[in-house]
């Protein structure tokens, strides 16, 4: 063999020995081979993580066929297969099966995140000890020991006699576990810290993140097991790790806390067996967290005293109503700039909102500092609040406190007309259960049949809500 043809061959060798490495990016999944500031696919900047795949020799072959449980490549008309609703598994708690859409669904994954201490593992641990009493449940742990887990499991006083536990964060010792053992509910907290043999990286990076929850998903998907990850977010409040992981999964759900309260919001952002956006409220105390039966009742715990600014209006989350309270307050401004300031409210919701009141109602607020605030840590996602928040700043601006019994909503437009919002009779008949006697609603929302102890003003443009309040 001449020099030439040997050095060839070991360069070669060599090449397949070094790493092929590959550049993901985080918000859509696709894939470079070299470095870039911005993603060409998506335009965002700086998403781009490095992605090892392995020695091209000696990887092993991954048969990805068969994802969601199926072996074959048979083709089959869509009427011709079989329609067995399989059961739902009933947690016993109201509002986590609310937010589920009904309780757990055989093979499918559920994604919990949240804030650091916001109760992910609370949360987990105790519908675990209550469902392994029913079905036999396995919940792994990467972060903690066994005697932790076990040490906060008696401070809550749960029933730790049916559930199994395994400390471990190779992907491939949980899934030999899991088919040793059968669980029914597979739980595992969290998937940052997972990993697999064959990805060389670190724990927590794109790819390991990616291809454990893979696996994870594909033997829950063929096992028809019940998969409740525990997902840690970014400081910008996202799940951290590649967005591909929210779209492999079938339901994801965020668990919100706020430093000044003990109230907990879990709010499903996507599901595909229920609704989103559903809300289901919990409170932290000493034993644990404990569902809220009845949440308008926490969020409309108003004080004594007629404050003026003070306003009570009602959204739709998920599938109910919520009876919610929203605070303005208005004030002369002493800087060139009048500041605009909300909590639970999209700012530029409300600077809109302000030059319509001043086009078409006629109230200039542009020399005053306006802060809105809505009661209880609640963050409003639609624009049924665009009414009580125009009436709330008027009552504010004037000094002049609103009737108690008053609750509103609707839309307002750019024009000065108020728009119908869904849900209306519904809406109404939450006040009325609540006790509020007045109602200023769009006439969209006027109710065929009247409401009974509940007087309904209907309004169709900006100015009739503000002689509704005179």
């Amino acid at each position: 063999m001449s020099r030439d043809k040997l050095i060839i061959i070991l360069g070669e060798s060599e090449v397949a020995k070094q790493k092929i490495s590959s550049y993901v990016c985080n918000d859509c999944g696709a894939d470079f081979n070299k470095w870039q500031g911005q993603c060409t696919e998506c335009g965002a900047w700086n998403t781009l993580t490095e992605l090892r795949l392995g020695s091209s020799k000696s990887s092993p072959v991954v048969r990805h066929a068969g994802f969601a449980g199926a072996s074959n490549g048979s083709v089959s008309v869509l009427s011709d297969i079989m329609l067995n609703e399989v059961p739902r598994i009933i947690t016993g708690s109201v509002e986590f099966d609310l937010v589920l859409g009904g309780g757990l669904v055989p093979g499918s994954c559920i994604l919990v995140g949240g804030e650091p201490g916001a109760g992910k593992s609370t949360l987990l641990l105790q519908h675990l000890c209550s469902l392994a009493q029913d079905h036999k449940s396995l919940y792994v742990t990467g972060e903690e020991s066994p005697q932790q887990v076990a040490m906060r499991a008696s401070r809550l006083e749960l029933p730790s006699d049916k559930l199994q536990i395994m400390a471990e964060t190779s992907v491939e010792a949980i899934c030999a576990a899991a088919i040793k053992h059968q669980p029914k509910i597979l739980a595992v907290d969290s998937i940052q810290v997972m990993h697999l043999d064959d990805v060389a990286s670190a724990p927590g990076s794109v790819s390991q993140v990616r291809e454990s929850a893979a696996v994870l998903i594909r033997y829950a998907k063929e096992t028809n097991t019940v998969l409740l990850l525990v997902g840690h977010v970014t400081k910008d409040g996202v799940i951290a790790g590649p967005k591909v992981l929210e779209h492999m999964i079938d339901c994801s759900m965020m668990l919100e806390s706020s430093n000044d309260s003990h109230f907990r919001t879990l709010r499903c952002n996507k599901n595909r067996f229920g609704a989103i956006n559903e809300l289901g409220v919990f409170a932290m105390t000493d034993k644990g967290l404990r569902e809220v039966p009845n949440p308008s009742a926490i969020f409309l715990q108003r004080g004594d005293e007629v404050a003026s600014g003070s306003l009570v209006m009602v959204i739709w989350e998920g599938t109910r109503p919520l009876l919610v309270e929203l605070q303005a307050l208005v004030d002369p401004s002493h800087l060139g700039n009048p500041r605009r300031v909300t909590v639970g409210l999209d700012h530029n919701r409300l600077a809109m909102l302000l030059a319509v009141l001043h086009r078409h109602g006629g109230l200039m607020v542009g020399d005053q500092d306006v802060f809105v605030n809505v009661v209880g840590g609640v963050k409003v996602l639609e624009t049924s609040a665009d009414l009580a928040l125009i009436l709330a700043v008027i009552s504010s601006f004037r000094n002049r406190p609103l009737p108690r019994d008053l609750v509103v909503f609707g839309e307002v437009g750019l024009a000065g007309e108020i728009r119908p919002v869904p849900n209306g009779q519904e809406r109404l008949k939450e006040a009325a259960k609540h006790g509020f006697k007045r109602a200023v609603v769009p006439a969209g929302n006027a109710p065929k049949k009247a409401i009974r102890g509940m007087e309904i003003i209907t309004v169709r443009k900006l100015t009739d809500a503000i002689e509704a309040l005179d």
